[in-house]
């Protein structure tokens, strides 16, 4: 089965780590809005086009930061993370960023593994 959009029921768990994000990047805190692209990216990840989304928000927030190993990074994740997550190849719980390594998986944080499980469930 090929997973291209994310679910109606994870939409506003993602939406609301996208809009802390950005709220956050218009506060000058660029620490705090790259933890909530990670977290975006966690809920994302299964689906094709919110894990390019999210890949894509990455790179421009490498390019905001001047971040050069964060645009390279990113840049190699959306060549490669498109097709993977469209056929389910991902590595669960990996958070992104070009400072773990592409096919690592990671432990899931608690909140975000309940909505993921709730979704699983609905």
């Amino acid at each position: 089965m090929l997973n291209f959009r994310l679910p109606s029921h994870l939409r506003p768990y993602y939406r609301a780590e996208l809009q802390a994000a950005r709220a956050a990047a218009g506060r000058h805190n660029m620490a705090a809005a790259f933890v909530h692209l990670e977290r975006a990216h966690v809920l994302g990840q299964r689906w094709a086009l919110p894990h390019t989304h999210t890949h894509l928000l990455m790179l421009r927030h490498g390019l905001r930061t001047r971040d050069g190993r964060e645009i390279l990074g990113q840049l190699v994740r959306l060549i490669g993370g498109f097709p993977l997550s469209l056929f389910g190849r991902i590595p669960t719980g990996n958070t992104g960023g070009a400072n773990v390594p592409a096919e690592q998986s990671m432990p899931i944080p608690a909140d975000l593994q309940a909505i993921l499980a709730r979704s699983a469930t609905s």
